[in-house]
């Protein structure tokens, strides 16, 4: 259960701030459905443009990572940091944009990899090689 009140497209139709950025998420995505993560973001109108900005900025731009390979690391990061939400909305997007089921399975194991390989390290405090270091 969310701790705020989900904005409906009724309630954002009355603020002009929220309604102009969910019609800039539908437009961008081409996708008439808005996320829960913006609904709840939207009872801060500014945060709400913020974070819209901040996420489109980095995830709905050309360059150099294809589209499918940004979701996937977003993914990844959102595992690390144990947010559901996130890894099952940029799951979807990733699926969406063509990740494979084979894709998506090596992607959980080097999610885990990394994971327990993270944690020895971290464990042992073992000192960074001087060759992997930016001189």
């Amino acid at each position: 259960m969310a701790t705020v009140k989900l904005i409906s497209d009724a309630e954002a139709e009355e603020i002009p701030a929220v309604k102009a950025v969910f019609e800039d998420i539908r437009q961008t995505r081409g996708s008439d459905f808005i996320n829960n993560v913006w609904r709840a973001l939207a009872n801060d109108p500014r945060g709400l443009e913020r974070t819209w900005q901040q996420v489109k900025s980095v995830m709905a731009v050309p360059g150099v990572l294809d589209p499918k390979f940004r979701e996937m690391i977003y993914i990844a990061v959102s595992a690390a940091n144990g947010c559901s939400y996130c890894v099952h909305s940029h799951t979807a997007a990733a699926r969406a944009k063509g990740m494979s089921d084979e894709e998506h399975g090596e992607l959980l194991q080097i999610i885990g990899l990394a994971a327990m390989t993270n944690a020895l390290v971290t464990s042992l405090q073992v000192p960074v090689d001087p060759e992997f270091e930016v001189t």
